[in-house]
């Protein structure tokens, strides 16, 4: 008796819906997986930016005005030379960058701009995330000791 009014009941069929179900999640998973390579991999080449941002400005740093460090007058960064030394170091490494130097000859600051090209994000129309380093060095003198 209880089987014909089983076999009575109208019977749903759920064929289908599993597929639906992982379709949704795979989805959001690569979703989830494309935000964690590509923010990692731009904070990797902010990173990147940065530390090569430092070692030019070092570079810049070690470029002295000869003329002025002879006479013992002052110990100064000729600022053409340090530039253009920042410059090189940026280009070997294959990137661009802003070199400023300070008016008193004392401070270089270099700022790198550099791209990260994306692996999930070009899917959705984004093929490069811009990023950015920025260092500054100080010139540490200790003349007439």
């Amino acid at each position: 008796m209880l089987r014909n009014r089983l076999a009575a009941l109208p019977q749903r069929r759920e064929d289908g819906s599993m597929s639906l179900f992982f379709a949704v999640t795979t989805i959001g998973l690569l979703m989830v997986m494309g935000l964690l390579v590509d923010g990692g991999g731009s904070l990797n080449a902010s990173h990147r930016a940065a530390l090569l941002a430092q070692e030019a400005a070092r570079t810049a740093g070690q470029q002295l005005d000869p003329a002025q460090a002879i006479e013992g007058t002052a110990i100064t960064i000729d600022p053409d030379a340090a530039a253009a030394a920042a410059q090189d170091y940026l280009a070997a490494a294959g990137v661009h960058g802003d070199v400023q130097i300070s008016g008193d000859g004392q401070t270089m600051t270099v700022t790198v701009h550099d791209t990260y090209n994306t692996l999930f994000a070009q899917l959705l129309g984004k093929a490069t995330i811009n990023v950015t380093g920025s260092a500054t060095a100080h010139l540490q003198t200790q003349a007439g000791g």
